[in-house]
């Protein structure tokens, strides 16, 4: 079905570049059809019939524009930038936090990181062990994995 639109959209396409270029400018174009005025292409019958022809093949161009764009929509399905977590129920009182109530947010969460503990009080850090490391004064950057 939008192939055959298609193809009916590009001769729609090439009928009127083909009308436009005939029709006669104001300093006198491609304005094909002199000869008597009583001939059919005479300047004023030429005009309305190129006229007529341009409204028409306009508005068939403006159609079939809107059914391809229908079809093109018509095969594709909703996405969401959150593509693995489930829609988020409305809060009520009491409930968890919509970020899954861990308090580390979004980040955090995508990057599959642990939340960040509370900041506690700058207080001389006394080594537990050699191997523990110290514990960093303020916020870090992110790192990827």
């Amino acid at each position: 079905m939008q192939h055959v639109v298609i193809v009916i959209h590009l001769m729609l396409v090439l009928a009127l570049i083909g009308v436009v270029l005939l029709q006669r400018s104001e300093g006198g174009g491609l304005g094909i059809g002199g000869g008597g005025a009583g001939s059919f292409m005479s300047n004023r019958g030429a005009g309305n019939v190129l006229t007529r022809a341009t409204a028409i093949l306009a508005g068939l161009f403006f159609a079939t524009s809107l059914i391809l764009s229908i079809l093109a929509g018509m095969n594709r399905s909703p996405t969401s930038i959150l593509q693995g977590s489930t829609p988020a129920p409305a809060s009520a009182p009491g409930s968890t936090p919509p970020l899954g109530g861990s308090g580390g947010g979004l980040l955090n969460q995508l990057g599959g990181g642990q939340p960040a503990a509370p900041a506690t009080p700058a207080t001389p850090a006394t080594p537990a062990s050699p191997a523990a490391p110290a514990a960093p004064s303020g916020p870090q950057v992110p790192q990827s994995k």
